[in-house]
């Protein structure tokens, strides 16, 4: 008897410029993990991750400076010198979505794809233009 397959709803965010919103953030405060999900108009997710403390306990000096960066381009002021997580949620980010290929560590004649969000900036809504290699899940004309 076969059984019959749905789709997953993944699938990895095309490189290229995109514009997100970010719709949650998971403020982990004992492990000081920080998971902000972001999508785009058409819902394609991004997650980033910053592990903000380390496991001796002691401040992660690269993640908080990355997440601080993250954060004051998000709310489009970099003079801030703290914030609530949840100011985050209902921002607008632009950035570079990058593919990182790497070879699989569970199966070394495998590939792995990640994505990277770079060349953050702030951004209005997405109302702004866009642009994606290939994307046939964003409808460029209506943005």
């Amino acid at each position: 008897m076969a059984i019959k397959l749905v789709e997953t709803g993944f699938s990895i965010i095309p490189e290229g410029i995109y514009i997100f919103k970010i719709v949650e953030v998971e403020y982990k405060k004992d492990f000081g993990k920080m998971i902000i999900t972001l999508a785009t108009k058409k819902g394609m997710k991004q997650i980033e991750r910053y592990n903000l403390v380390k496991s001796n306990g002691e401040a992660n000096e690269g993640a908080m400076k990355a997440f601080s960066f993250f954060a004051k381009t998000a709310l489009n002021d970099f003079s801030l010198d703290e914030i609530d997580e949840n100011d985050l949620i209902g921002c607008f980010v632009k950035g570079v979505i990058e593919h990182d290929r790497r070879e699989s560590t569970k199966d070394p004649d495998k590939m792995v794809t990640f994505t990277k969000l770079t060349n953050l900036e702030p951004a209005i809504g997405f109302e702004e233009s866009e642009s994606s290699k290939g994307d046939p899940l964003d409808d460029l004309d209506n943005l």
